[in-house]
């Protein structure tokens, strides 16, 4: 019975900055490992970040290494997405998502993770 809320999103020009947020319900969000995706129209949702239980290690996309950060705040059962110097490119809907605790390689594909947001739309024009 876990809910995530993305938030966040809308429409910014090439350059810009975007943070999303990622509410999570439930008293266990300490133990998860937190994922972002992103799914462009046409297109398979794609992994973009993830950040351990702890929020001491994450992981990137090549595409987006350099220009996104994820991070957490566990007393806020939030993860953040920072998203810097964006690009047509990325424009897409995002989606958080939340695996349980489990011991093994980093979860970097959809079918890796249990729980899942609504989506937030994130579009770069100018």
């Amino acid at each position: 019975q876990v809910q995530l809320v993305e938030s966040g999103g809308g429409l910014v020009q090439p350059g810009g900055s975007l943070r999303l947020s990622c509410a999570a319900s439930g008293r266990t969000f300490s133990t998860f490992k937190m994922g972002w995706f992103h799914q462009a129209a046409g297109k398979e949702r794609e992994f973009v970040a993830a950040i351990s239980a702890s929020g001491t290690a994450t992981i990137y996309a090549d595409s987006v290494k350099g220009r996104f950060t994820v991070s957490r705040d566990n007393a806020k059962n939030t993860v953040y997405l920072q998203m810097n110097s964006l690009k047509p490119d990325d424009t897409a809907v995002y989606y958080c998502a939340a695996k349980r605790f489990s011991v093994g390689l980093w979860p970097n594909t959809p079918k890796d993770y249990n729980y899942w947001g609504q989506g937030t739309q994130v579009t770069v024009s100018s």
